[in-house]
């Protein structure tokens, strides 16, 4: 599987000077499978860019995790969903309060957005994954309910060997010690255990998250011990808090890279995503996830 980030930011977008490195769009993430096909994992305001040259021959399958305005905003700026006949699919979690389209119908809809989600001329279909497995090409998906804040999935990709685990918005602990938590008792285990790459949620320094307790996001420590006790290969810490500026997040990382290293005995398993990164998830036993796009910042 080959990957690209197209947001990492976290919560509203933080376009500017002090983000040009790290990016400033939300949630969004192509993969591309073994056959080629694609999925997108989310629909933040990086979708915009992904979706300006469309590809309208196959349909397209997007996985939201939850309905946060950061994960659909983009959404009514996604070209595709304005080409007749174009076929998308649009998988999220359930509501017992709403179905899925009609939630997302909310956004896309007066007086949020000039059009309805019945005028969109793409065909558009809702489909509910809560604790669901399917196929789409060669990939096998597991969608899988984590903490946060409102309905909200994580997700494991299975294809050619390799695994990749998209949990972008994540808060394991709610407080309590993980060290201290069985396996079985830690939201998203089941998900990241042994992939291939684990994308997640790393919005607060330890000291921030004091002060974001029930937020639904990750401090530094929470982050690293999810990492550490569910065995990925590697690790991309996602969803940058939006006041976090890029020399900001290049101390993350090297806090990050620096307590990792302490904890394994491990270097370069840990990294910050930035926009614009191209990765190729390789099986366990190859080498390293192969950087090849954009340079990672420093850190």
């Amino acid at each position: 599987m080959k990957l690209r980030i197209w947001g990492c930011r976290g919560s509203i977008p933080a376009p500017g000077a002090e983000t040009m490195r790290y990016g400033g769009n939300t949630s969004c993430v192509e993969l591309t499978l073994s056959d080629g096909s694609k999925l997108i994992l989310d629909a933040g305001t990086g979708i915009r860019d992904l979706g300006i040259v469309p590809d309208l021959e196959q349909p397209i399958h997007i996985l939201l995790t939850h309905l946060h305005m950061d994960h659909i905003q983009g959404l009514m700026f996604f070209e595709p969903l304005f080409h007749a006949g174009t076929e998308i699919c649009i998988w999220g979690p359930p509501s017992p309060e709403a179905s899925l389209r009609d939630r997302i119908a909310r956004y896309i809809s007066a007086p949020l957005a000039p059009v309805e989600v019945r005028e969109l001329p793409a065909l558009v279909s809702f489909r509910e994954a809560d604790a669901l497995e399917w196929q789409v090409g060669p990939a096998r998906i597991r969608a899988m309910a984590v903490n946060h804040r409102g309905p909200t999935l994580g997700y494991r990709i299975e294809d050619a060997g390799t695994t990749l685990a998209y949990i972008p918005d994540h808060e394991p602990g709610l407080g309590a010690p993980l060290q201290e938590t069985d396996d079985e008792w830690i939201s998203g285990f089941d998900l990241a255990h042994r992939a291939s790459l684990l994308i997640h949620d790393c919005q607060y320094t330890d000291a921030e998250y004091a002060g974001h307790l029930g937020w639904g996001h990750c401090p530094i420590s929470d982050a690293l011990e999810f990492a550490h006790r569910t065995g990925p290969d590697r690790v991309l810490m996602f969803h940058h808090d939006p006041l976090h500026s890029d020399r900001a997040l290049d101390q993350i990382a090297h806090e990050v890279a620096t307590r990792w290293q302490c904890m394994t005995g491990r270097a370069g398993q840990v990294e910050m995503a930035a926009e614009g990164h191209e990765l190729e998830v390789l099986p366990a036993a190859d080498a390293d996830p192969l950087v090849v796009g954009s340079t990672p910042p420093p850190g």
